[in-house]
């Protein structure tokens, strides 16, 4: 069955460029003054210091939680729009891209255990970065941002009777721009299908009788 074709005109949203970035973020060694702020609330733990705390549990070990509810990833509006930059293509052609910064944003806890109970949890930590991009993102796109895969790893040590703790945030940055553009596309107008004849009704069907073996019962010769 053929169907006569038409011009059609619609309106689709157009990728310019894509791409997603492993990001490393060490935060600042909390120590000292710091550290004890950090775990405020745990006063038994930090009464004769975390140090003498962590020799006298070995067992002590570090957990850390991105908050996946607070994780951000906007692009920072520059005043004066986008900067072009020429870019030198791997191929050695080169090209006009656009430099795009974007801002990350998120919350981290820590949570110390001693084996497998938890015996004292950080204030929420935040971090944030940012990371530029050069970017196929001319005025009129919009740029989007999420992040992708989330972890954060803790260490708590001691050094010179000093306990630190450090902090690695891993994550993957999702960056892409796009805009709707209008397409001209050849086409043919489309009907619903027919249903199927499904019926959700039980249907009953009379039992059959399982086939039977004459030749061998009761016999030709059986009387």
């Amino acid at each position: 069955m053929s169907h006569k074709k038409h011009n059609l005109c619609i309106n689709a949203e157009k990728v310019f460029d894509w791409v997603i970035r492993p990001v490393d973020i060490q935060t600042k060694t909390f120590c000292g003054e710091e550290l004890e702020e950090l775990f405020g609330e745990s006063r038994d733990l930090l009464e004769d210091g975390l140090c003498d705390f962590l020799e006298e549990n070995p067992g002590i070990t570090t957990e850390c939680k991105v908050l996946e509810q607070c994780l951000e990833a906007k692009e920072i509006i520059q005043p004066n729009g986008r900067q072009k930059i020429e870019v030198t293509l791997p191929s050695g052609e080169e090209v006009k891209l656009h430099k795009v910064k974007i801002l990350v944003s998120g919350k981290v806890k820590v949570f110390i255990f001693d084996g497998k109970q938890c015996v004292s949890e950080s204030r929420v930590i935040d971090f944030c970065t940012t990371q530029t991009f050069f970017l196929c993102a001319p005025k009129g796109t919009c740029v989007y941002a999420r992040v992708l895969e989330g972890e954060c790893d803790a260490e708590l040590i001691c050094c010179n009777d000093t306990a630190h703790l450090n902090i690695d945030i891993d994550f993957c940055l999702d960056v892409h721009a796009t805009d709707f553009v209008k397409l001209e596309i050849e086409g043919a107008y489309c009907k619903p299908r027919n249903e199927f004849p499904i019926s959700d009704i039980v249907v009953c069907r009379p039992e059959k009788s399982p086939p039977q073996c004459p030749l061998i019962f009761p016999g030709k010769n059986c009387k």
